[in-house]
């Protein structure tokens, strides 16, 4: 117990140690607070779009006359809450909307058109606890541990301090030891603040934090790897320097151009345009040929499919649904190409362990890809039971009465199918 009050006596007197170690804990500690906004801002806006939704529904009744119109003006809320972690691994959040209000018109133009942040400028990620665990932690650690020995040495006392009884377990262990405990304190103590105030289930917090305290040894053993080298201080920082550029920043981006030229994606805006392209052309093509193609697919409402001689809701909402088919094979191309980046980034994960640590943090709060095209096919699920909703009373010209529309299928991101509740 003496050994490690006397470490970290020593320590503390070590202005440049104890700064960075106070620098990391300001920058952990704003790197939660960040996350905490954020997931503050979207429950806010969750929670104001629900609350606006009876009003505008009250609204949409007042002049509602048929199924059409409340297909047409209905909006229905979706949305993807945070989750307990999500304050300390935004992940794909800050891209991703949270939220968005769909209708019955066709779904790939309303999915994509979201797609207007410049997904390069967020390749390094958002400043929360992931970034702060993955770049700026081994930063420390190398301050703190990279002339461990060699400093020792250029002060002439390493020597003597080695003659010294059980010198491996007495000293440098435990001088390791105290100071690798500092950059977890700096990290681990915020964020168990932050989970604290974020209602982080336990189990989930500390798988969390021993995903931070895996970074933390990985980057220490490392770091002792090459201190023992035998080299000065000023090569071994040299050195230590250069391993975390190339495994933290280089190889990763390289490894993600790799990556992007061996997964082609289709540009989401440009799915999104070809979506809108082919239903406005359809005012321009024959109704027949649209009816026949919708009744292709859903040939249970061919009794009801006769048109009039003047506009009918139910030739609309068929064209704006072969507006999705049309899309669907790049649509599926997509999410696969998606999916495909994401695997082979996970693959790349067991051979880059920063970048691997930091996927399975994101992961494990639901903020990572997975989660995102999860979300896409809950609403694409929940856009179906919408869409044939109404396709019921269309079709069988069955009475609409403006009450049957608190019947609509309601949206609940809870459940996993995506086929949301009564």
């Amino acid at each position: 117990m003496s050994s490690v009050i006397r470490e970290i006596w020593l320590l503390g007197r070590n202005r440049a140690a104890l700064a960075a170690l106070v620098l990391l804990a300001v920058f952990a500690a704003a790197g939660v607070a960040i996350g905490l906004a954020n997931v503050a801002r979207d429950q806010a806006m969750i929670e104001r779009m629900l609350a606006g939704q009876p009003a505008e529904e009250q609204a949409v009744a007042s002049f509602v006359k048929d199924a059409g119109y409340g297909a047409y003006y209905g909006f229905q809320p979706v949305w993807d809450p945070p989750s307990d972690l999500a304050f300390a691994a935004l992940g794909n959040r800050d891209i991703a909307p949270a939220i968005l209000r769909v209708r019955s018109l066709s779904l790939e133009a309303q999915l994509y058109e979201n797609e207007s942040a410049n997904p390069e400028l967020s390749l390094a990620g958002r400043f929360d606890l992931v970034f702060i665990t993955i770049y700026i932690a081994p930063l420390v650690l190398i301050a703190l541990l990279h002339d461990l020995w060699s400093g020792e040495r250029e002060a002439g006392r390493l020597f003597m301090l080695s003659a010294l009884p059980r010198a491996r377990r007495r000293l440098w262990s435990v001088r390791i030891a105290v100071r690798i405990a500092g950059v977890l304190a700096a990290l681990l103590i915020p964020f168990a603040v932050g989970a604290v105030l974020a209602g982080t289930a336990l189990p989930r917090a500390l798988a969390f934090g021993g995903l931070i305290t895996l970074a933390c040894l990985f980057w220490s053993v490392v770091i002792l790897l090459v201190a023992r080298r035998g080299a000065s201080s000023v090569v071994n920082a040299a050195t230590l320097a250069s391993i975390w550029f190339a495994l933290t920043l280089v190889v990763p981006a390289a490894a993600n151009l790799v990556i992007n030229a061996a997964v082609p994606v289709p540009d989401g805006a440009a799915l999104a345009r070809e979506n809108r392209e082919f239903v406005h052309g359809a005012w321009d093509r024959p109704r027949e040929q649209t009816m026949d193609a919708f009744l292709a697919l859903y040939p249970q409402h061919a009794a009801g499919s006769a048109l009039p001689p003047t506009f009918h809701y139910k030739w609309y909402f068929a064209f704006q649904h072969l507006g999705d088919v049309h899309v669907a094979k790049q649509s599926q191309a997509y999410r696969d190409g998606i999916a495909g980046r994401a695997a082979y980034a996970r693959a790349a994960g067991w051979v880059l362990p920063p970048a691997g640590i930091a996927q399975a943090m994101t992961a494990l709060a639901g903020t990572d890809v997975t989660a995102q095209l999860a979300f896409q096919q809950r609403i694409r699920a929940y856009h179906t039971r919408l869409r044939e909703y109404y396709y019921d009373y269309l079709f069988s010209e069955r009475p609409f009465d403006v009450q049957i529309l608190a019947d609509v299928p309601r949206f609940d991101p809870a459940d996993g199918s995506g086929t949301g509740a009564d």
